[in-house]
């Protein structure tokens, strides 16, 4: 038996681009849009009325903005869908504080069609859409002032959680990390499960930005 589409909900100001993200989305047959959202408190209401599975949300829109309706969104829903940021810019601030409110990756706007059809089945499926690089930049500031000393929670680690923190602050995948370790599927989410705790996060993303913020990946990198 076939599994239903994942729903998905659009949440950017701009109709042209709701339009364009809907003609791409809908043509996947395992996709589906479901809602359209304008700013931030439209999203809010979208996603507790339908329900979807991820939520394309652009960062700056009129009125409450795509962090703001993120954090609602998180907060105040029982099962919450998988958040994608969409953006023009990689180094724009908004993306880092919308990846700390617990966003699962970020999307540049400039993005081809299959990396965005691949970014909503990534993050649909549980896994963090993150670039390396650009994280590192949007960190930088950030954990220049948070890693004056190394978080606490760095010394809670075992040695085989820090590796597999720090694969998942290279950007690698669950099965990513398992070959790189010679560990299974299963071995692997143990061992992110226990780095989520241990840095107080919500999920891998928000992992990331504390593996950075904490000092972790300046001192063990």
């Amino acid at each position: 038996m076939s599994r239903p589409p994942l729903r998905i909900v659009l949440a950017d100001d701009e109709r042209m681009v709701r339009t364009a993200l809907r003609v791409i989305l809908d043509a996947e047959p395992d996709l589906e849009v479901v809602g359209e959202a304008a700013d931030g408190a439209e999203a809010v209401t979208a996603v507790r009325t339908l329900a979807p599975d991820v939520v394309l949300m652009d960062v700056r829109m009129p009125g409450i903005d795509g962090i703001r309706a993120t954090e609602r969104i998180l907060a105040g829903t029982a099962e919450p869908p998988r958040i994608l940021v969409v953006t023009t810019f990689e180094n724009d601030a908004y993306v880092y504080d919308a990846l700390r409110a617990g966003a699962a990756g970020f999307l540049l706007k400039r993005a081809d069609p299959d990396e965005l059809v691949g970014a909503v089945r990534l993050v649909a499926r549980g896994d963090s859409l993150l670039f390396p690089e650009a994280v590192r930049t949007l960190a930088a500031n950030h954990a220049a002032a948070a890693a004056a000393g190394t978080a606490a929670w760095v010394a809670r680690l075992t040695d085989r959680e820090a590796d597999v923190l720090r694969l998942m602050a290279g950007g690698l995948s669950n099965a990513e990390i398992g070959a790189r370790l010679g560990v299974g599927p299963q071995t692997v989410k143990t061992h992110v499960a226990a780095v989520l705790a241990k840095t107080g996060s919500r999920d891998r993303t928000q992992a990331v930005i504390a593996a950075y913020e904490g000092g972790f990946v300046m001192r063990k990198a």
